[in-house]
């Protein structure tokens, strides 16, 4: 419970955003709400809906319209704000709907609004918006494959960037002209914005040449839908826009600020193991891999600790991180 108190999406978004008169500060930038003419809200992650809390009780009426895409059961009461339940890891036609919406809400944005984006854990599933030609059932088939033969997060997220209409920078080239300032709770090693639910607002260097190095790579070119094999092709050959990299225009009016993190939850976990009298030690902040790989080796340092009492003595508290 201290582990997610220190990470609680509420406090994460209150620490960094405040109104001051007619002034709203992010973080180390300050916007001048006189000068804006409509707040837009979209968000998408588990936690996302948690996030805009703090913005709805701050801004108020302010808000002119907002959807959020949360995972099912992941609704607080929100004003003016649509909270749209939707699947989570595959994807399904509510993640589709909600995502639709965003879409045609973010393009009324004009140069005089502002757009804020909420990100967390599990976003890019909850956010699916088909590339055309793509459908969602062809999505749920790569996004299965790859999740069942142990492709990396960065890998699969490659895909899903070229495989969306929002993923991969292509959220913030959608809302330009308007300012966009990303609230984002990170659930990845190192914090690398590019991953975060498939980066909707940052620059993408990935590739669909990459994209095809994957499903090579897993031996998933055949068994992989045809649809999507042949727009990652028509991609690769120039036909289709690339996800825009750094340097584009979306991103010169787009504050991309990360408000809590796993290393944040791993201090407060570590804080209270030793108030409750346990040896605490951090074993990694970055833990990934196949899922049954990290648990033998979990297990193997607990059977250490109790037979040779280290790398730390008992009473331990092993505390780890990372996304595998």
């Amino acid at each position: 419970r201290a582990g997610l108190e220190a990470a609680d999406p509420v406090d994460a978004v209150d620490r960094h955003v405040d109104v001051q008169g007619d002034t709203l500060l992010v973080g180390a930038r300050s916007y001048a709400l006189r000068e804006i003419r409509r707040i837009y809200l979209v968000g998408m992650g588990k936690a996302s809906a948690l996030m805009a809390e703090p913005l709805t009780r701050a801004l108020g009426d302010r808000i002119y319209g907002g959807v959020i895409n949360v995972k099912y059961g992941h609704t607080p009461p929100l004003a003016g704000v649509e909270l749209v339940e939707a699947g989570h890891p595959l994807l399904d036609q509510e993640g589709l709907r909600g995502t639709a919406a965003m879409m045609e809400l973010l393009d009324g944005a004009g140069e005089n609004d502002l757009v804020f984006c909420l990100i967390s854990g599990g976003g890019s599933a909850l956010s699916p918006a088909p590339a055309p030609g793509v459908s969602l059932g062809d999505k749920q088939k790569v996004t299965e494959m790859l999740l069942a033969c142990g492709a990396t997060i960065q890998e699969m997220n490659a895909v899903r960037k070229h495989l969306s209409r929002i993923k991969g920078g292509q959220l913030a080239r959608l809302a330009r002209p308007a300012k966009v300032v990303a609230l984002i709770l990170s659930d990845v090693m190192g914090d690398d914005l590019s991953t975060i639910a498939s980066g909707p607002t940052v620059p993408d260097p990935s590739t669909f040449q990459d994209c095809l190095r994957v499903l090579s790579q897993y031996d998933l070119l055949d068994p992989a839908p045809t649809a999507v094999v042949d727009h990652l092709n028509t991609g690769a050959g120039g036909e289709i826009a690339e996800t825009p990299k750094a340097g584009d225009p979306a991103f010169f009016t787009t504050q991309n600020l990360i408000v809590g993190n796993n290393a944040q939850a791993l201090e407060g976990a570590r804080r209270k193991a030793a108030e409750l009298g346990y040896n605490p030690l951090l074993l990694s902040s970055s833990m990934g891999g196949e899922t049954r790989e990290a648990a033998a080796f979990h297990v193997s340092v607990g059977r250490e600790v109790l037979s040779t009492g280290h790398p730390v003595p008992p009473p331990a508290c092993l505390l780890s991180g990372g996304e595998t």
